[in-house]
């Protein structure tokens, strides 16, 4: 018998509407959510992570939201661990969980585990670091790509940090980090889990992105960035460096207009979403569904939860 607890995954693009569906979903299969977007994890940003609103979290308990402040480090282990522990506290009370979010590398790493990696080498980060600094980052990038094609398309061409720990398990391990995670496999899983991807006809999913990205900024997401600058949160931060953020830094600092801001933020979301299907069009077992076809959703995880 298979007592491993049961999990619903709803994962998607930005701008899908999963937020929407696995809140009706929670309501309607006495269920918890646990986020499973790696930017919803930093207190102090609302905005320009799309978190639930309050009176969404007051209608179904939400966790792992608002869990480190921006200047703290989170990482795939750390929520694995998190989120097992959540999965089952949750079960252990009677009630069904659903994991919901867009970041890959978390679902995989829950549902999987993760691959073994060097430890951190100080004096090659030191020198990648400088190399960035000298010559720019989107040659650490080009470079990437180069050496490990398959996994540069995972990571955002201005995402520093994981480039350079892309390329320091390269230069450590002797083989490209998709090497490794092939030969891990992922098959540690330690739940259940029916696995669910909002699909979304791609043309409604940019205009979807494009009205986001200007809610946003109507929404205060500059002031919002205006104050964890004053509150002394550092632009190169990694939180500080994603979508919105980042592009609110530069027309705050006077380089950019915020006709100019906003369009590069829709540019860098779309560019990130078709980033989030490539990604889920390699997971194993995940059923693809249309955002319409909730009564098809419901009648998925009614079959699963009542196996």
């Amino acid at each position: 018998m298979d007592n491993k607890p049961k999990v619903v995954v709803i994962a998607g693009p930005t701008a899908s509407g999963k937020t929407e569906l696995a809140i009706e979903l929670a309501l309607n299969f006495n269920a918890e959510i646990i986020n499973a977007d790696s930017m919803q994890v930093y207190r102090e940003m609302d905005i320009g992570t799309a978190k639930p609103t309050p009176e969404q979290r007051r209608n179904v308990p939400h966790h792992l939201i608002d869990v480190v402040y921006p200047d703290q480090e989170f990482n795939a282990a750390r929520y694995r661990e998190m989120a097992l522990s959540l999965i089952h506290d949750i079960n252990a009370r009677g009630k069904n969980c659903l994991v919901v979010g867009g970041t890959g590398l978390y679902i995989k790493a829950l549902l999987g585990g993760l691959f073994y990696v060097p430890p951190k080498d100080p004096e090659l980060r030191g020198l990648l670091k400088r190399e960035a600094e000298e010559k720019g980052l989107r040659c650490l990038y080009e470079r990437l790509a180069r050496y490990d094609p398959e996994y540069a398309v995972m990571i955002h061409p201005n995402d520093r940090i994981r480039i350079i720990r892309a390329l320091e398990i390269y230069y450590l391990a002797n083989k490209r980090p998709s090497e490794l995670m092939r030969e891990h496999g992922f098959n540690q899983c330690p739940v259940k889990a029916l696995k669910i991807f909002l699909y979304i006809d791609r043309q409604e999913l940019y205009d979807r992105i494009n009205k986001r990205c200007i809610r946003m900024i109507e929404s205060g997401l500059i002031e919002e960035t205006k104050r964890l600058l004053i509150k002394g949160y550092s632009p190169e931060l990694k939180p500080m460096q994603s979508i919105g953020y980042r592009h609110a830094v530069r027309y705050i600092k006077g380089e950019w207009r915020l006709e100019r801001a906003l369009e590069l933020m829709q540019r860098d979301t779309r560019r990130y979403a078709k980033r989030q299907f490539t990604w889920f069009k390699k997971e194993p077992d995940m059923i693809w569904i249309s955002h319409k076809s909730k009564d098809l959703t419901e009648k998925k995880v009614f079959d699963f939860l009542d196996k």
